[in-house]
Formats: structure tokens, C-alpha cells, sequence
């Protein structure tokens, strides 16, 4: 009797499954060892094209025209576009790869990101007339966080991957996991040993995060964020313009798929933000490394000269631009 064709597909998925379980390292616990460099460097963006409707992936043909059109737009920088050489600023020892996932977003099954609530809306029209109000250069706490070197907000949680130096570096001991970023050198201390989250009282920009296992699963739960912290991945990807509250919540879970990589997916809830949670997909691929110092604040010299000049065209009764 013939197997069925589907049969011998699922045993060799199973099969397949099994070899790369077996590359798996665990640690003496026999949990997995994440330890390790890693990069989530992509091209997917974080919400999908709404000409793609609720296609979730693209067939392997369609994600590598995709993939060309995304490396071609780097490697076809136009010569008026001088703020950097991309092609070289972003390039890294590991290629980039192509990706089926049409969007980081894949909750709601649009791949976009939920409506504001009425609270949000009205905070983003704060936000963006005390913007108008303000000139851009009236003080350093009118600049970015990343302009200031605070943070870059790559680090997340949910970590979405920033223009470049898209990588960080795992280690993990018998209580915790860290997670040590190139960008920003910003660094997570996870904790999995069962205590509690920190008071009510306290708030971080990245929140404070506590973990456990769910079999091979590595589960973090995040909370106690500010509202000062937005979601700041590429702007290739990404929207610069997302910002929580202290209610956000975020959960993370890592699981190895195989000895080089790790599925991470995560699931950002915040009611007084969003109509409803979102949850998104990417992957983390193992690299050699090493990461590099992100010597930030020293070689910072644009925001100081920025204050500096707005300084001195004020002390030349110049009227300062604002924001439009």
C-alpha cells in the first residue's frame, strides 16, 4: 500500500524537528544554553503593507523580489543623499537574509497596528502641538533620546531591530539571562529565579522584567514603564512615532529552533493606548561577534552643536524654525 504523500512530509518534519533538538547545548539544568552573539537585523517591516490585506507570508518567489527591492533601495542610495553611505554604514560581517513574513506584526491578522484609543489620540495631539510650539533646538530635552544617547529603544522590550548594529550578545547563568546590546549599550539583567516584579514606585524606560520557562520556551514578562520610552526601531521598518504609557505590558518568548536560531515573539498590551493588544514575529540568528562599544556620549558632537549654533543665531536675532 502507498503512504500518503502528507504522511511522509509530517515524519519528516518530525524528523527534521528531532536533528536540530539534538544540536540543541543545554545547560546542567537542561534548560537551553542561549548563550551566545545574535542578531534580529531584517528587512520585514514592523506593520504591513495595506495592500497585502491579511496575507501573512509571501510565497518563497515573492519574498526574494522583495528581498532584491530592499537591497537594491541600500545599495542604490542616491547620490544627493549624503547623511550617510548607507550601503557602508549599515553593512555588517553577516548578509542579510530574505524573510516570508510580510510584517513583523502578524496580531491583529491585518499586520497592523491597532487604533488608538481616544486617550491616545488626544495625548498625540498634545505631543505634536507642544512640538509646534518649541523650536527644535530650545533644549536638550526637546531632542530624541536617541540624539541625547539615553536610549535607543531597540533594546524594548519588544526588541525591534534599529537602523543597524542590529546585534547583542546573550549570557546566561543559573538564575538570570542578560541581554547585552551593541546599540546604545543599553543591557537587560532578566531574572527567572521567582522573585517579583519592583514596586509600583518604580519606573524604568526599558520596565523591569522577570522570566520563566515554559519547556523550551523562555517566557519574560515586562512592566513598571514609563511613558517617556517609544517604540524606536529602523526607520526602513518602523514607525518612530509610538508611545506608551506606564500601563504597557509586554510579553517576550525565546525559543531556540535550532543550535543558530531563536523564534522571538512577543505580545504588547496597553488599554490605555491601544484598542486591543498586538503580537509580533522575527527571528534572532546567531553570529560570531564580537559586539563593539557604542561610545555614544563621546563622539556625540550634533547635539552639542546644534544647542551651540541655535545658541548663537539667538544671540543674532535670528528666529529660531518650529516645527510644522
Amino acid at each position: 500500500m502507498r503512504t500518503p504523500a502528507f504522511v511522509v512530509g509530517l515524519a519528516l518534519v518530525v524528523a527534521q524537528l528531532a536533528a536540530a533538538q539534538s544540536r540543541m547545548v543545554r545547560l546542567a539544568d537542561g534548560h537551553p544554553d542561549l548563550t551566545g552573539y545574535w542578531t534580529n537585523d531584517t528587512f520585514t517591516p514592523l506593520e504591513r503593507a495595506p495592500e497585502l490585506g491579511d496575507k501573512e507570508f509571501f510565497a518563497p518567489e515573492e519574498a526574494a523580489s522583495y528581498f532584491k527591492q530592499r537591497l537594491d533601495r541600500l545599495n542604490g542610495q542616491a547620490k544627493d543623499d549624503i547623511h550617510y553611505d548607507d550601503a557602508l554604514w549599515q553593512a555588517e560581517t553577516y548578509t542579510k537574509q530574505p524573510n516570508l513574513r510580510t510584517s513583523i506584526v502578524f496580531e491583529p491578522r491585518d499586520g497592523r497596528l491597532p487604533p488608538l484609543t481616544p486617550e491616545a489620540q488626544r495625548r498625540d495631539a498634545e505631543r505634536r502641538e507642544a512640538a509646534r510650539r518649541r523650536g527644535p533646538a530650545d533644549s536638550a530635552q526637546g531632542r530624541t533620546l536617541g540624539e541625547r544617547c539615553i536610549s535607543w529603544g531597540n533594546v524594548g522590550p519588544p526588541m525591534l531591530p534599529p537602523t543597524y548594529n542590529a546585534n547583542f550578545q546573550i549570557l546566561q547563568t543559573s538564575d538570570a539571562v542578560i541581554l547585552r546590546h551593541e546599540m546604545v549599550h543599553d543591557t537587560r539583567i532578566i531574572y527567572w529565579d521567582g522573585r517579583p516584579h519592583v514596586g509600583a514606585g518604580v519606573r524604568l524606560l526599558a520596565g523591569d522584567s522577570r522570566a520563566r520557562w515554559d519547556g523550551d520556551t523562555l517566557v519574560v514578562d515586562t512592566t513598571n514603564f514609563t511613558s517617556e520610552t517609544n517604540f524606536r526601531g529602523s526607520p526602513q521598518t518602523t514607525r518612530q512615532d509610538i508611545f506608551a504609557t506606564d500601563a504597557l505590558h509586554v510579553v517576550e518568548r525565546l525559543t531556540p529552533v535550532d543550535a543558530d536560531t531563536i523564534r522571538y515573539r512577543f505580545t504588547v498590551e496597553d488599554p490605555q493606548t491601544w484598542t486591543r493588544p498586538w503580537s509580533g514575529e522575527t527571528t534572532f540568528r546567531r553570529w560570531q561577534g564580537p559586539i563593539y562599544e557604542y561610545a555614544c556620549h563621546e563622539g556625540n558632537y550634533g547635539l552639542a552643536n546644534i544647542l551651540r549654533a541655535a545658541r548663537v543665531a539667538e544671540s543674532q536675532g535670528a528666529e529660531q524654525p518650529r516645527a510644522r
